[in-house]
């Protein structure tokens, strides 16, 4: 059996296929007492049980690693630690069984957003002409996040694309051949001021900033041509997504052609077998398709195909100020939605270190570690004398894979990993000179005879 307790996930996929756990039992050979005590982690999986559970349930091994059950807990810790809810704590016991059931726990979520973005709309994120600011951002966000950046139908999209184009002369060129020859359109790089793309389709030019690094005209000229082959494809996912806004729509399809443009440039095939060859040296496979680091992490992420998956990573744009961007997860790395991330993290630290890439063994308070690596990467400024935009690419992944990579080379995994938290309002650990807050659960210790190391001391119990 694998160190993971996959007990909740098999009762949750068993319970949303439809199988009485009678009926379950009976087609697994198995007794129905036995398949009780597996669904309550008080059985191992034998290797033969685990191959017919993933056959009749038809889900591969990475769908029985409990990921999703794992993001419900720590979703609902959040939101049960929020002080609106009368702070009132409840155990543990009762938050996993929730977060086995998940129609529950998206229903206790949903409201927890809803308390959230209500108290921001009494707290003034509303314009004087008293129209409230949507977040569609926020939406689109989440929907990335849901289907863990994969997305079986662009990969196709894209595939049938790939195969029309002549790479013999490097992809960048192929790209503008094929807008050229098929679509009679022209690449133009100037001057763009305010702008990087401009499609003008009356002329059938496509304007591309001076600005714009190389890898990144190829990109653009990836999208555009995603945007004229492709549309049917992603308009099929945005109508099955249903956004709740026009906004919300309208990013939500570019970031769906940006996900084409992204695999034309580095197709499925190529990306997973230069990710083995060179074990996930970012730089490395960044170098071999000619894109930037940003646009190969981001790539690896979805590489998560059925039967030819990549290592899964999670995936974290962060500013300076902390301001989360884009976020997502095939690695079950527990996000938090409000507040801040700890401070202990590599994701902070590695502002201070342009350009180098920061590894990190990060563990969590239930002792379940990641391999992190993380990098700054700096864009032009508009002009001289503005602050460039600056960002850091985060990614990592459980610390099971860490042979598989090259940044877990070298590394003591019994001995590197750093403590910490999702956030100091959560974070339970005692001894931290990083803390910002006291945990919201727990009552404050406090003795004016005595000045500890951590900002904050306070009892290991819950508070009342």
């Amino acid at each position: 059996m694998s160190k993971t307790a996959i007990g909740k996930t098999i009762r949750r996929l068993r319970m949303e296929q439809g199988f009485t756990q009678q009926g379950f039992a009976l087609k697994l050979g198995i007794s129905t007492s036995y398949l009780n005590l597996v669904e309550h982690d008080q059985r191992n999986v034998t290797a033969s049980l685990l191959f017919k559970l993933t056959d009749l349930l038809k889900v591969d091994l990475a769908a029985l690693s409990g990921t999703q059950e794992r993001e419900f807990e720590a979703l609902l810790r959040e939101a049960f630690s929020d002080p609106a809810l009368s702070g009132e704590s409840v155990p543990e016991a009762e938050i996993k069984n929730l977060a086995a059931a998940p129609g529950a726990a998206r229903a206790v979520l949903a409201l927890h957003k809803a308390l959230a973005g209500a108290r921001e709309e009494s707290s003034g994120i509303t314009l004087p002409s008293g129209r409230k600011i949507l977040l569609p951002n926020e939406e689109v966000r989440d929907f990335f996040h849901d289907h863990e950046n994969h997305f079986p139908t662009l990969e196709e999209a894209a595939e049938a694309i790939s195969a029309k184009l002549d790479t013999n002369s490097g992809s960048s060129h192929a790209l503008a051949e094929r807008l050229r020859r098929e679509h009679g359109l022209v690449v133009r790089v100037q001057p763009l001021p305010g702008s990087l793309r401009v499609f003008d389709a009356a002329n059938r030019i496509l304007h591309l900033s001076e600005d714009l690094p190389r890898e990144s005209r190829g990109f653009h000229m990836a999208f555009q041509l995603a945007l004229l082959e492709s549309r049917p494809a992603v308009d099929a996912i945005v109508e099955r997504a249903a956004p709740s806004s026009r906004d919300a729509s309208e990013l939500l399809r570019i970031g769906l052609l940006n996900y084409i443009a992204g695999a034309l440039l580095m197709p499925y095939a190529a990306t997973l077998n230069a990710a083995r060859e060179r074990r996930y040296d970012v730089d490395a496979i960044a170098a071999r398709f000619g894109v930037s680091y940003e646009q190969a992490c981001h790539r690896l992420t979805t590489l998560q195909r059925a039967g030819a998956r990549g290592v899964p990573f999670f995936f974290l744009r962060v500013d300076p100020a902390g301001n989360v961007s884009k976020r997502f997860s095939a690695a079950g790395f527990p996000f938090i939605r409000f507040g801040g991330t700890c401070p202990r993290w590599i994701v902070h630290s590695a502002f201070t270190t342009p350009g180098v890439i920061r590894v990190q063994v990060a563990q969590l308070s239930d002792k379940e570690s990641f391999l992190c690596f993380a990098r700054s990467i700096t864009g032009r400024p508009a002009r001289w004398g503005e602050p460039p935009p600056m960002h850091v690419i985060a990614m990592g992944c459980d610390v099971s894979h860490a042979s598989e990579l090259v940044y877990g080379d070298g590394l003591n995994l019994d001995t590197a990993a750093v403590g910490i938290g999702l956030s100091c309002r959560m974070c339970e650990r005692q001894d931290c000179r990083s803390r910002a807050f006291p945990p919201i659960a727990h009552r404050l210790a406090i003795d004016p005879g005595k000045t500890s190391a951590s900002p904050y001391q306070f009892d290991a119990k819950p508070g009342r």
